[in-house]
């Protein structure tokens, strides 16, 4: 099977969308961009390519009468059988890692107690790694430096003083390795994880019979990397010739497009810049605006926010959509907002209500773009990731009814892949006349 891949590198997250000839999405992926931008863009492929053999997975089971109405559970029970296991491997690499990086003078005469209580820790973290991966499961993060991480921290410290060795030296050996199995994509053989996978149970009891044929055929289909385009902030970085390298506003164009067909002006706010475009009815690029000085009023604004207020990014919406009013905030750079931030929070003003303000704040930024690149059309599309964010939303839907009227506001659950889709679409084009 031909397939054509997409690969947006942006600030925060990397992302990539595999599509077939025909223009239709196969399989999406995500990961947390690194500063190897190489690592970034394998592991966010991969995992688009994992995603394409669920796909895969899926067409072959829809064909099975016996299976009509069963066929989501047993392709989510599969996708979080194979997590489980790619992430047990990965915890293995994790280990041999933190043992290999066990030197230095502090480690000397303690070797051994060290290598000992680092196999509790993974041993306790394996037993516990399923809890993770149950139907169910609320996981604040999908990233495995997370995931890992946190329980490393509770069980290690335990581990560390039961065996009477200072915490710190755990921890060092484990913040070496973990940035080295990060910047690795996970090892192994996809196939044989999926197998694996379904050797757990995928589909509940009695249908591993019933739905191996069908995954095995699915796995027997080849995927041929057509043809690859990169796109994002850090496209430069990318290991791919020029002629593959795509700018970002023409991907996010043509991508919000495909999701859209009758979109006529896109807003993309990202983790470093904010982007305002006019297309024509094919997503052609007619004109464009974008952040000239810094990254005030994107993703990573809301990262600094979240950071002061010691809260997750993922919090701050939700937080502010509990708001009774908006306090006003006056500075859209960075720091001073920050500064501000901490003022208001002194004066007794409630925080729902200062992230309430700092949204507006953020919108109303966005607003001047898009007015500068030519206002807001019908239809209108919102990506990025701060799409994702309902106060955001929130903020933008008054925004647009207040200067433009109304507005038919598109917003995709999959809009953090616009760029990655415009990509792939550009993929196919160079290769499919």
């Amino acid at each position: 099977m031909r397939c054509f891949i997409g690969i947006d590198l942006g600030s925060t997250t990397t992302k990539a969308v595999v599509m077939d000839e025909n223009l239709q999405v196969l399989g999406r992926g995500i990961t947390n961009s690194r500063s190897n931008y190489d690592t970034a863009a394998a592991v966010s492929k991969q995992e688009a390519l994992i995603d394409t053999r669920l796909t895969l997975f899926r067409r072959g089971l829809d064909g099975i009468p016996s299976l009509a109405g069963q066929v989501d559970g047993i392709i989510a029970d599969l996708e979080r059988n194979f997590r489980h296991v790619q992430f047990v491997e990965q915890l293995d690499d994790l280990q041999q890692t933190c043992i290999g990086n066990i030197k230095g003078p502090r480690y000397v005469g303690r070797e051994k107690a060290v290598v000992e209580a680092l196999e509790e820790i993974f041993r306790r973290l394996q037993e516990s790694s399923g809890a993770l991966f149950v139907a169910g499961a609320k996981r604040k993060s999908d990233f495995f430096r997370d995931l890992a991480g946190a329980d490393f921290m509770q069980v290690g410290e335990t581990v560390a003083r039961d065996a009477g060795l200072p915490f710190d030296l755990i921890l060092n050996v484990y913040d070496k390795s973990i940035i080295e199995v990060e910047n690795r994509p996970p090892a192994g053989d996809m196939e044989g994880k999926f197998l694996r996978a379904l050797e757990k149970g995928a589909g509940g009891q009695g249908r591993a019979e019933m739905i191996i044929k069908p995954v095995q055929a699915a796995l027997a289909i080849p995927l041929d990397e057509t043809y690859v385009v990169g796109t994002g902030y850090g496209r430069v970085r990318l290991p791919f010739p020029k002629e593959h390298i795509r700018s970002e506003i023409l991907c996010h164009g043509l991508g919000a497009h495909m999701m859209f067909p009758e979109t006529r002006t896109i807003l993309d706010i990202g983790g470093q810049d904010t982007k305002g475009i006019q297309v024509d009815g094919a997503g052609i690029v007619e004109n464009f605006q974008m952040n000239d000085r810094c990254a005030a009023g994107c993703g990573r604004y809301l990262g600094y926010i979240a950071d002061e207020m010691n809260m997750g990014l993922h919090e701050l919406g939700p937080l502010a959509m509990k708001s009774t009013k908006a306090v006003r905030i006056n500075s859209t750079c960075t720091v001073f907002a920050g500064a501000e931030l901490r003022d208001r929070l002194a004066l007794g003003e409630k925080r729902e209500d200062i992230l309430a303000g700092l949204h507006r704040s953020i919108i109303l930024r966005a607003m001047s773009i898009l007015s500068r690149a030519g206002g807001v059309k019908d239809q209108f599309t919102f990506t990025g990731g701060v799409a994702k964010n309902e106060a955001a939303v929130r903020e933008l839907r008054k925004l647009i009814q207040e200067n433009y009227g109304d507005r038919t506001i598109n917003i995709s659950p999959d809009s953090i892949y616009t760029g990655a889709l415009g990509g792939a679409t550009f993929a196919v084009r160079a290769v499919v006349n």
